[in-house]
């Protein structure tokens, strides 16, 4: 037969949403009969699963895995909290935790899981019957800890150093979840951020002698820290002493904490 025409292909993606590359091999296959190229998408679920690929992901679970020296965080996203707590689903969400793991790439390895998950994807929508989307995901090397709230509505994981309980690990990752800090030290915030929080109170100051002022600022970025850092934050179990200080052997280095949905 001729080559298909890119016109044809336009038409089968136009009555199944499919993407170009999966209309053009349904049509090869089917030897140009448009109608037995649908159906050939029907039946592999493309057809299907492209039509929903634009409905929008709100829902899902953040799902995690900690094995030897590694770590993996993973949020995968659904249209309904139905579906988001339907067995299928959550186990579609920790399958993909395990998939990571087994990554060799390290930090964010969102592209690549996407990558080698595009067909899985695509069955798993047209089984569970809603868009998915693996939205992101993390892997880190060395000693990892997580935790998960809200039945994984809140993710959180942390990579560090030194040695301690299980319990203790968990209870830091669920700091991070309740207090939602944005850096580990302040030796982490970026120098034009402090500057802008420099520049901000100093125009609230505006009009008091310069020397007050010095004072007053380096106040104002002390209690600021307490807020923003994880080791100068009040201990959730003690508030009498920083993060820091209650976990004297553990050196937090990075941690991550997502929210289902959030921008």
């Amino acid at each position: 037969m001729s080559e298909i025409s890119p016109q044809l292909v336009r038409d089968l993606r136009d009555k199944t949403g499919a993407g170009m590359m999966d209309c053009k091999k349904a049509l090869t296959e089917a030897k140009g009969d448009l109608e037995a190229a649908v159906d050939i998408l029907r039946k592999s679920g493309i057809a299907k699963a492209e039509k929903k690929s634009g409905r929008t992901v709100k829902e899902g679970l953040i799902s995690s895995k900690i094995s030897g020296e590694a770590g993996v965080l993973v949020e995968v996203l659904c249209e309904t909290d139905f579906v988001a707590k339907n067995e299928k689903f959550k186990a579609y969400a920790a399958e993909m935790a395990e998939k990571v793991l087994a990554l060799k790439a390290t930090n964010d390895v969102s592209e690549a899981i996407n990558e080698s998950e595009k067909q899985n994807l695509v069955s798993m929508v047209a089984t569970i019957g809603e868009n998915l989307q693996i939205r992101r995901a993390v892997r880190w090397g060395g000693k990892c800890a997580s935790y998960l709230h809200m039945g994984g509505r809140i993710g959180v994981m942390i990579q560090f150093e030194g040695e301690g309980p299980q319990t203790e690990l968990n209870d830091i990752c669920m700091h991070i979840a309740a207090f939602n800090p944005t850096y580990v030290s302040s030796e982490d915030i970026p120098s034009e951020v402090i500057a802008r929080e420099k520049e901000i109170h100093t125009a609230q100051l505006a009009g008091k002698p310069a020397q007050m002022i010095e004072g007053i600022l380096k106040g104002k970025l002390a209690k600021w820290y307490k807020e923003v850092c994880l080791n100068d934050q009040a201990w959730m179990r003690d508030d009498k002493l920083t993060v820091k200080q209650a976990n004297p052997k553990i050196s937090v280095k990075k941690f991550v904490r997502w929210q289902v949905g959030e921008a």
